[in-house]
């Protein structure tokens, strides 16, 4: 039982399922996100049944947790009329995993994609930063949460990169327009902007491998979000900024080799133990 236990925590996809669970049952029963039981079980079971789909078609294993983490964070960030929009979004983010690929490998974030494409291509279908509030309990439950699992997963620099850049860029814009330091900081206290942080961008499957070409394409990341943000008014800029630089992932994993991502958990210490004394 208890080596069980080891097992699973050691996958950081267990904690990060875990965290986005717990943030998705206290805002529909403590923070009133308006969340209805319909959008996490239509997202989930979509997600689910596609993933099962491909799996089938292509003789892959299937394996419950990724489309079990991309149904959750749809269901954090979409806001839709109906759950027609919601089983679109979701069954788009699957699928995508396993048709846009370079070198074997998905390089765009499924539920970024799929948040985008159907916000673009839909009027019954929004993100809605102000959900979150800011300065809230939300947010602080987010980030501790977030920072959990990045740090389980090895990434815990990404959340940080990036919130540092648009920190730096929020200041900076705000002092060069002479606007109150207030609007920035009202800014950077946005749940939204943490939970991407956190949880979407951190994705180590869709960013670069090398650690120098990581930084460099959060930096990018940051920018173009940032610019879609403040230039052209689009909501939820960080999601758009990170579908933008997306194409940048399989050229900078080419021009700086490293080695891949593997969501492969640790064995158990008894395992461990064995193969020492083996």
């Amino acid at each position: 039982m208890i080596e069980s236990i080891r097992t699973f925590r050691a996958d950081p996809r267990h904690g990060q399922i875990t965290a986005l669970s717990c943030l998705i049952l206290l805002g529909m029963s403590l923070f009133a996100f308006e969340m209805p039981w319909w959008r996490p079980f239509t997202a989930l079971v979509t997600a689910l049944m596609t993933q099962g789909l491909f799996s089938a078609v292509l003789g892959l294993r299937f394996d419950w947790r990724s489309p079990t983490i991309t149904a959750l964070s749809l269901t954090l960030l979409l806001r839709t009329d109906g759950p027609e929009l919601v089983a679109l979004a979701a069954a788009l983010a699957i699928s995508s995993k396993a048709i846009l690929r370079i070198d074997g490998r998905h390089f765009i974030n499924p539920a970024a994609f799929a948040i985008v494409i159907t916000v673009l291509a839909f009027d019954g279908a929004w993100v809605s930063p102000g959900q979150w509030g800011v300065e809230g309990w939300a947010v602080v439950f987010a980030a501790g949460a977030g920072l959990a699992v990045t740090y389980g997963a090895h990434r815990l620099e990404v959340p940080l990169l990036f919130l540092a850049a648009w920190a730096v860029l929020s200041f900076g814009r705000a002092l060069w327009l002479g606007d109150p330091l207030s609007i920035p900081l009202h800014q950077m206290g946005s749940g939204a902007l943490v939970v991407f942080a956190f949880f979407m961008i951190s994705d180590p499957m869709t960013a670069p491998w090398h650690g120098t070409a990581r930084a460099a394409w959060i930096a990018v990341a940051a920018i173009a979000g940032f610019a879609l943000q403040t230039t052209w008014v689009v909501t939820a800029g960080p999601l758009f900024g990170l579908v933008a630089v997306c194409w940048l992932v399989p050229i900078l994993n080419r021009l700086f080799p490293s080695a891949r991502h593997h969501w492969r958990p640790s064995l158990p210490i008894s395992q461990k133990k064995e193969q020492l004394h083996a």
